[in-house]
């Protein structure tokens, strides 16, 4: 254990992009949570992932924006199943998500298994490697999640099937290549979770709260234990969402 580990030239870059992250996950994420279908950003990331894995196995130079395409292409095709799905099986499509999830991980590590690093991405994509982010990869990032953030509260429902899909793609396919699946997910639902119960103009501040908190304490912990970042923030986020739910579970009775 070291608190000399707590360098903000690193710790500082790896909260942005959770805030980043956090931005566009946690409406995101109640609205995923009302609809039901739960999984859908596990199976947009990693079809997102699988575009990446294409891309990489295709000898394509791993920052450069012919990979982003492939990501963003690969999740837009994704949405689009699944807006496809929701208009023709809605009552399947929570089932339909995770099959879509089981299909397009079975494809990554198809396509890795010849690849002798295949293990190491695979864990990357996954876990993710928060620490390694910089401030000028956040920066185009940035830009993305101001353009969806005016578009979702904007628009609200006037989306439609295929804009909600549509987004999801645009916001998870950035999100994944910062922090990783894992993350991803759990920045989407845990927040959503501890302020479920709670009127509709208190659940963003504390689904916010819940996530802020979390991203801090888990990247604190992480580095002062020496542990990996993004496996320790998810246990943070889960811990921020328990306590909450525990100290406003009383407020929300009385209200």
């Amino acid at each position: 254990m070291s608190f000399d580990a707590l360098d903000l030239s690193i710790l500082g870059p790896a909260f942005c992009a959770g805030l980043l992250v956090l931005a566009t996950h946690v409406p995101m994420g109640q609205q995923v949570l009302a609809r039901g279908i739960v999984f859908i950003d596990l199976a947009i990331a990693q079809i997102a992932g699988l575009g990446v894995i294409a891309a990489d196995a295709l000898g394509w130079e791993p920052q450069g924006y012919a990979v982003q395409i492939a990501a963003v292409g690969a999740a837009l095709v994704g949405a689009l199943i699944l807006t496809l799905t929701e208009k023709r099986w809605p009552e399947v499509q929570e089932a339909l998500i995770g099959v879509l999830f089981v299909l397009a991980a079975c494809a990554g590590i198809l396509l890795l298994a010849n690849n002798p690093h295949g293990g190491e991405h695979l864990k990357d994509l996954l876990v993710g490697q928060i620490l390694w982010v910089s401030y000028r990869q956040l920066l185009p990032v940035a830009l993305l999640t101001v353009v969806i953030l005016v578009l979702w509260f904007g628009t609200g429902t006037r989306l439609g099937r295929f804009g909600f899909y549509g987004m999801f793609a645009f916001a998870v396919t950035a999100a994944v290549q910062l922090v990783g699946v894992y993350l991803v997910f759990a920045s989407l639902i845990i927040p959503a979770l501890a302020s479920r119960f709670h009127v509709a103009r208190r659940r963003l501040v504390i689904g916010y709260s819940v996530g802020v908190l979390g991203y801090a304490v888990g990247l604190a912990l992480s580095a002062v234990l020496d542990l990996p970042s993004g496996a320790v923030v998810v246990w943070a986020l889960a811990a921020c969402g328990i306590v909450f739910v525990w100290v406003m579970g009383g407020k929300v009775k009385r209200s």
